[in-house]
């Protein structure tokens, strides 16, 4: 599954999905691994230093032009504000007016109901006294 290397570098192994590199040796080269302290401290230096230059060349909020773009971000953060209160007033207004409709019909259903209960008490109440009148 992985080929030895035979230049020396009898360690690395590579794999056969990277047999685009030509030289063994490329690899090494590519990721090296013997850096000493002062190595990595001024690597660690150098990438402050492009950090800080890059936050120092950054508009500052003093700036025409800064000032135009978080004019211009408010203006779009303002009419995002008003557009959602607008879709909740929208929403809120639905819901009650939904909500009026479920209590109408809610008091509709009672009121048949109750007129249905009625109906029938007359009903009994009538062939009651119907047959008392027929007893006496």
């Amino acid at each position: 599954m992985h080929d030895t290397v035979t230049t020396g570098l009898h360690w690395l192994r590579i794999h056969p999905t990277h047999a685009t590199l030509r030289d063994p040796k490329e690899y090494l080269l590519k990721r090296p691994t013997d850096n000493g302290f002062t190595e990595r401290r001024n690597a660690a230096a150098e990438a402050k230093r492009e950090l800080l230059a890059k936050f120092a060349s950054a508009p500052k909020s003093a700036d025409p032009a800064m000032q135009e773009r978080l004019a211009a971000r408010d203006a779009v953060t303002q009419a995002r504000e008003l557009r959602r209160a607008e879709r909740e007033a929208l929403k809120a207004a639905q819901e009650k007016a939904e909500a009026e409709s479920r209590q109408a019909e809610i008091a509709d259903q009672v009121s048949r109901a109750a007129a249905a209960e009625a109906a029938r008490k007359a009903e009994r109440d009538r062939r009651y006294a119907a047959r008392k009148a027929r007893k006496s």
